[in-house]
């Protein structure tokens, strides 16, 4: 057991000695949970347990402004489930919050805490938990069957967590039926993922497995679904300012629908899980939107503070006018899709700098079947990979061959046909995030509020 563990665990006992004074235990009045964690995490597609964490060992304070009234608003968005660090010691947390998240929210709440004596399981219970943790790298065999059996009389699913091949096969032998593959080295407290790629093919198809720790992107998330039922994501979410923007980022990964031009669509492309919206403000696109209605979509959004990422897309536009629409709007990103030249981008974002605006650059680069493998950001921060077209900007609504040896996908956005067609192959091609346009629309300018829906219901299959 490492130093944080025992230290954890040595003192735990005393603290449940507290807890005992303010829940005197024959005043607890545990309740049967209705609500099954297993049932919930074993439905497809992959499940996520969102946690409630306000600091923790390795890390320390990680979200000051903790307020689960606001937390639990954008949970139970994309939450399968939620857990609740209910140690105040080293986490902070408490039953009081438990019994908080119970009143807020509809899905299965975990209870996350050292488990090592039965009151605390009836806390739990009395507070409103379907689920506890018992963790094998803190409890002897005989220790995890006793507070098992108590779980069981309270209908309280386990989430029975291991680290190691040892762990792991004792899991088994229990019968475990959800077990958790913690990534973190229990000794140093570093966490790798590879830690799940090593253990969850040893475990049977019967059980519902679960990967904690370290998981921070889209990326990782679908490099692990096909090993996995779920992933329990605490840490990273909560250091996030923007949580409702994290979560979308995390679940469906960087999505921009671009060409927005009502509040109605950006809305709908909110709501269904985009990350980025995407203004065009080139007056010869059949999808160009004034300053003043983009305004009035941003000022939307913030006002109702669901976090977006706005994007301007320019062609040969003078930098006095990109820089001056991205004060008025806060702009994210700007996305050149001209014959802006490395010198321009250069001038450009010195003038961010100096405007004292933190507008990232994307170059669109047009792409066919004879284009290099290999695409030079000249100066931008990020690329845009679009079919090649003459007379059209983008929006041409056809997609060039993906099976190109492009070096550089992670940091490069990918666009061009993009539909619900063919999402799901896009989204396995392993680019930085995909920009939506025509493919989502009634007519130009137009979206489709079914088809937006339609296509991150596929992104979300994974």
């Amino acid at each position: 057991m490492s130093t944080i563990l025992q230290k954890i665990v040595a003192t735990k006992a005393e603290h449940i000695e507290q807890l005992k004074v303010r829940y005197p235990e024959e005043q607890l009045q545990p309740k049967i949970s209705l609500k099954s964690l297993y049932d919930t995490l074993k439905e497809e597609p992959t499940s996520f347990i969102f946690e409630c964490k306000k600091a923790s060992p390795s890390k320390g304070l990680i979200r000051e402004d903790f307020h689960l009234g606001e937390i639990c608003s954008i949970y139970r968005r994309y939450a399968n489930a939620i857990s609740v660090l209910t140690d105040e010691q080293f986490f902070q947390g408490s039953f009081e919050n438990l019994a908080i998240v119970r009143k807020l929210v509809n899905q299965p709440i975990l209870c996350k805490d050292f488990i090592v004596d039965s009151y605390q399981i009836r806390l739990a219970a009395h507070h409103g938990a379907d689920a506890i943790l018992l963790m094998l790298s803190v409890l002897d065999d005989e220790q995890y069957q006793a507070l098992a059996t108590i779980a069981k009389q309270y209908q309280l699913d386990i989430l029975t967590e291991v680290s190691n091949e040892d762990e792991l096969q004792r899991a088994i032998d229990f019968d475990a039926a959800i077990i958790g593959i913690n990534n973190r080295n229990l000794r140093d407290l570093s966490t790798d993922i590879d830690t799940t790629r090593q253990l969850a093919p040893l475990i049977g198809q019967d059980r519902v497995i679960i990967s904690e720790s370290g998981i921070y992107t889209n990326q990782q998330v679908k490099q692990l679904a096909p090993l996995v039922n779920g992933f329990l994501v605490g840490s990273s979410l909560m250091a996030e300012n923007d949580l409702d923007l994290a979560c979308r980022q995390l679940v469906y990964g960087n999505n921009k629908v671009c060409g927005i031009t009502s509040i109605e669509d950006s809305s709908a492309a909110a709501n269904a899980g985009a990350t980025h919206i995407g203004f065009i403000f080139t007056p010869k696109s059949p999808r160009y939107v004034s300053p003043e209605t983009a305004a009035n979509i941003t000022d939307h959004h913030r006002h109702a503070q669901r976090g977006l990422n706005f994007v301007g897309v320019f062609v040969d536009q003078s930098i006095d006018d990109i820089v001056s629409l991205s004060q008025r709007l806060g702009l994210h990103s700007v996305q050149l899709h001209g014959k802006e030249s490395t010198d321009f981008i250069q001038q450009l974002k010195a003038r961010f700098t100096i405007s004292g605006l933190s507008t990232k650059v994307t170059k669109a680069v047009a792409v066919d079947e004879n284009s290099q493998v290999h695409f030079v950001a000249n100066n931008s921060d990020r690329l845009l990979l679009d079919t090649k077209n003459q007379d059209q900007f983008g929006g041409t609504g056809n997609a060039f061959d993906w099976g190109l040896p492009i070096e550089n996908k992670a940091s490069a956005w990918l666009a061009g046909g993009l539909s619900p067609e063919n999402a799901t192959e896009a989204m396995k091609q392993g680019f930085y995030g995909l920009d939506f346009n025509s493919g989502l629309e009634v007519s130009a300018g137009i979206k489709d509020t079914a088809k937006i829906q339609h296509v991150f219901t596929l992104l979300r299959n994974y």
